[in-house]
């Protein structure tokens, strides 16, 4: 059997930009992905905090320090400014999940981390 447990997470990430027209995708800043450990085209769940709205995606690079881009049919779901938590899940054997433990990035307003955990 194999578990499914959180890998990583962004929290309280908030939207830079917002563009219909991209094809669908989620541009993370470099610094934002290292720290979470965000590989690209690895899904992810977006929870929208502002608006409730949850939504999947995958990674694409962001070029600007602290970008988060929604893209495509997603940026329906979001507003720039909107908090954001991105998170990507892994599976593991019981044995490699009971001794995981997830990275966490807190972010401030500007999208700079405050505190990993």
């Amino acid at each position: 059997m194999r578990l499914t447990l959180l890998k990583s997470k962004l929290h309280r990430a908030r939207v830079t930009a917002a563009d219909l027209n991209y094809e669908g995708s989620i541009a993370i800043a470099p610094e934002l992905r290292r720290a979470a450990g965000f590989l690209l085209h690895e899904r992810v769940e977006i929870y929208n905090v502002t608006n409730g709205q949850r939504f999947a995606t995958y990674v694409i690079g962001g070029t600007r320090r602290g970008e988060i881009m929604v893209n495509g049919a997603a940026a329906r779901l979001v507003q720039p400014g909107d908090e954001v938590i991105i998170a990507a899940y892994a599976e593991f054997e019981p044995a490699e999940a009971a001794a995981h433990e997830p990275v966490v990035v807190l972010l401030d307003a500007r999208n700079r981390p405050k505190r990993q955990r």
